[in-house]
């Protein structure tokens, strides 16, 4: 085997722990904190002309105040398409359909409310960390077959300690994300 056989390519394991960050990022976007974001309809998918299609793709979002999501649905058939998504989304919010709008009054959140959401985003982070766990597998993974393929243990300890460093430094940067959106969600 060549030299370039026995190589990990770090680049790709940092390339998807930073996807299982960014994945993160819009999960935590969609929770909501008591005001109004357009991000909190990213994950919903409404069933539209036959495919799941994410709502920013059906209509304008906008937020003109702290406390209301807008949407101008553009086709006038997938208004109760759009609202029913919502409605089943589980998001805590009740669409009020005005014409081609739908709005979306986002209430305060209540101390138990927003325990709740300190929970859900626990639960993505410890998502993500399992993601990020499950990439560090995948990478001392190469470095056992690149042992077995003639990798000195000198390159394979060097190997392993880098891999462990991304982990690291990504479960640090995923507990470092939770703490800042727990807080957020915590202030009244």
């Amino acid at each position: 085997m060549s030299q370039e056989d026995l190589d990990i390519d770090l680049d790709a394991i940092e390339r998807r722990m930073d996807g299982a960050m960014t994945a993160l990022r819009t999960e935590f976007g969609s929770l909501r904190t008591g005001r109004a974001s357009a991000s909190i309809l990213e994950p919903i998918q409404v069933d539209a002309y036959g495919q799941m299609t994410p709502i920013n793709q059906l209509g304008t979002v906008n937020v003109p105040e702290p406390r209301m999501v807008v949407i101008n649905v553009w086709d006038k058939a997938m208004i109760s398409k759009v609202e029913r998504a919502i409605r089943d989304s589980g998001i805590g919010i009740n669409p009020v359909v005005d014409g081609p709008l739908i709005r979306l009054p986002i209430p305060e959140l209540n101390e138990e409310r927003r325990t709740q959401l300190t929970k859900v985003a626990a639960q993505y982070a410890e998502q993500a960390r399992v993601a990020i766990r499950n990439v560090r597998r995948d990478g001392m993974d190469q470095i056992k077959k690149a042992k077995a393929a003639g990798m000195s243990e000198d390159d394979q300890k060097m190997w392993s300690d880098e891999v462990q460093t991304l982990t690291d430094k990504a479960i640090a940067v995923v507990d470092r994300a939770l703490e800042a959106k727990q807080a957020e969600i915590m202030h009244v």
